[in-house]
């Protein structure tokens, strides 16, 4: 019988890493926001470490970036999906597309707002 390893372990962050690097993430992601606020009917909201978007035009609906602390992700709800993004050692990413954060954000925001994927920088 395998050794049974705990999961903070073979995920390769701490806590408190995860923490710092999603917390310095979530607040450049929020700073990149501002272009959209300005340009798009849209309204941002940054609360409790949650990151909300909603928009009400051309099609109605809200994205919602959190971080889950005992999975050592970021995950995006948007469009009736979820998205589980990983830490990769430089940014968090999607693993099935190798997305960014902020470039899966912003293909994401331009389907919702009918326009060309955001480059969110």
């Amino acid at each position: 019988m395998l050794p049974i390893t705990p999961i903070i372990q073979t995920m390769g962050l701490t806590e408190a890493e995860f923490r710092t690097y999603c917390d310095a993430a979530l607040d450049r992601l929020n700073r990149a926001l501002d272009i959209v606020a300005e340009r798009y009917d849209a309204e941002i909201l940054f609360q409790n470490g949650v990151l909300s978007i909603a928009v009400e035009e051309p099609n109605p609906g809200k994205i919602v970036i959190s971080p889950q602390t005992p999975a050592r992700q970021i995950w995006i709800s948007a469009q009736s999906t979820s998205f589980k993004l990983d830490w990769s050692g430089a940014s968090f990413v999607l693993p099935s597309t190798g997305e960014t954060l902020n470039q899966l954000l912003g293909r994401l925001l331009g389907a919702q707002l009918g326009v060309p994927p955001i480059a969110l920088t």
